[in-house]
């Protein structure tokens, strides 16, 4: 027999990109301390979710082939949140991908965040945000920052403490989307070795003592910075290229994000990404380029994405 079918809901979730990202100690768990801001862009992927009185949870992916439905991060956001909620109903899930696998742009931490945000939208009140966000936390450390549905955060510890930021002014992203998948935990392994071959010591706290957090795009230009580069660039020459073609554009801020493949660069209005985009384009045929927006908010449950 089917399973009967309820109330269904749609939620569209952003990738992000990292502004500043600095990678600190190595705590005796293996995970690295570090500092990021994140920043929500315009590029999507969109979750479709129907209540099913039967407790079973169901994936359907499109646009992607991003492995087996029981290991994908909706998935077990899913079977996090029922458990929490106690709850003896089910879901069928469907996720539209936009967003690239292994770009360090969060797509697979997003989908896990919307999921939390969609289903406790759905359910007010079975799992309290201090529970929500140790759930969303366990999943990954990028998964609060999708989770909570902040346009702009810091972020501490692995990344999952937060201290959410006022929007910047708005702005356009020419990102660029290699041809390859960059895997974040080699990538750390590769900076902690070339950190041990020259003594060891890891950069200082950008935000430490109570330095406050860029609040224009000329503060953050200058603590714009991401880690990963001094490793990333090195090992992948189409990143290493696309980086290069998005600096020569004269772009205020062009840096990796995450622990990669995608780069980008941010520009003051979208004629000027479009024109940057139409430059760089031709020197990296191994890579995408896209032009795309930042975001001062994200949407909630069926709003319909930011029209630009």
């Amino acid at each position: 027999m089917t399973a009967a079918r309820r109330v269904g809901a749609r939620i569209h979730t952003p990738a992000k990109i990292n502004l500043t990202l600095r990678i600190l100690a190595r705590r005796p768990s293996g995970f690295h301390e570090l500092e990021t801001v994140f920043q929500a862009i315009g590029l999507w992927d969109t979750l479709e979710v129907e209540l099913r009185d039967e407790p079973r949870i169901e994936l359907a992916v499109r646009g992607a082939d991003v492995g087996p439905a029981r290991d994908n991060l909706v998935t077990r956001a899913a079977s996090a949140f029922l458990e929490a909620a106690d709850l003896r109903s089910g879901f069928a899930i469907v996720l539209d991908k936009g967003i690239p696998a292994g770009a360090g742009l969060g797509g697979g931490s997003s989908d896990a965040g919307a999921t939390l945000r969609l289903l406790d939208a759905l359910h007010p009140g079975r799992v309290g945000p201090g529970e929500l966000h140790d759930i969303a936390a366990g999943l990954g450390s990028d998964v609060p920052f999708f989770a909570a549905g902040l346009g702009r955060s810091l972020g501490f510890g692995r990344g999952e403490r937060l201290r959410p930021l006022g929007p910047l002014p708005p702005a356009w992203l020419v990102l660029g989307l290699p041809a390859v998948h960059v895997a974040t935990g080699p990538a750390y392994g590769s900076l902690a070795k070339s950190r041990e071959a020259v003594g060891g010591a890891v950069p200082p706290s950008l935000f430490g003592n109570g330095a406050a957090a860029p609040t224009d795009w000329a503060a953050t230009a200058a603590m714009a910075v991401n880690d990963f580069e001094t490793v990333v660039p090195a090992r992948y020459p189409a990143v290493a290229r696309a980086l290069e073609a998005l600096r020569e554009t004269g772009a205020e801020i062009a840096l990796l994000s995450g622990s990669g493949a995608a780069v980008f660069a941010v520009f003051a209005d979208r004629g000027a990404a479009e024109s940057a985009l139409e430059a760089v384009s031709p020197q990296c045929p191994d890579t995408r380029f896209v032009v795309v927006p930042t975001l001062g908010r994200v949407p909630g449950l069926n709003e319909p994405r930011p029209t630009v």
